[in-house]
């Protein structure tokens, strides 16, 4: 049997957590939650999760510092993160990209548009 995959949300919102959670755990992901930067990054680093969500408009470390902190650390690098905002501009997904993310998902979201991405990123 395989291991469940483990996958960390980042969001200040506990609404769209828990409703992340309940979605991610129906498909039998494994969930941790952080509620700001700084708790995301410490526990990125202790539980080494599948795959990140985060937020880019996060308290204490915003989502942009976050990934390029977990993406240009050698240790980290490979963990997929998708960047899940209400910002859509052009700017903010290309220095999403710059600083390492890969995907950018516009919140409002569609569910099977994330799960889809999710699963195309854990293959």
């Amino acid at each position: 049997m395989t291991a469940k995959k483990r996958i960390l949300i980042i969001d200040d919102e506990e609404d769209l957590r828990k409703m992340l959670r309940f979605r991610m755990e129906a498909m039998g992901y494994e969930v941790d939650e952080a509620v700001d930067g700084s708790e995301g990054l410490d526990k990125a680093r202790g539980t080494n999760p599948d795959l990140i969500i985060m937020d880019l408009m996060l308290p204490k470390i915003d989502g942009f510092k976050l990934c390029r902190m977990l993406k240009f650390d050698e240790k980290y690098k490979h963990m997929p993160i998708i960047m899940f905002t209400a910002r859509a501009q052009k700017e903010d997904i290309q220095l999403g990209r710059e600083m390492g993310a890969d995907a950018h998902i516009t919140k409002p979201f569609e569910p099977v548009v994330l799960l889809a991405k999710i699963k195309e990123l854990l293959v």
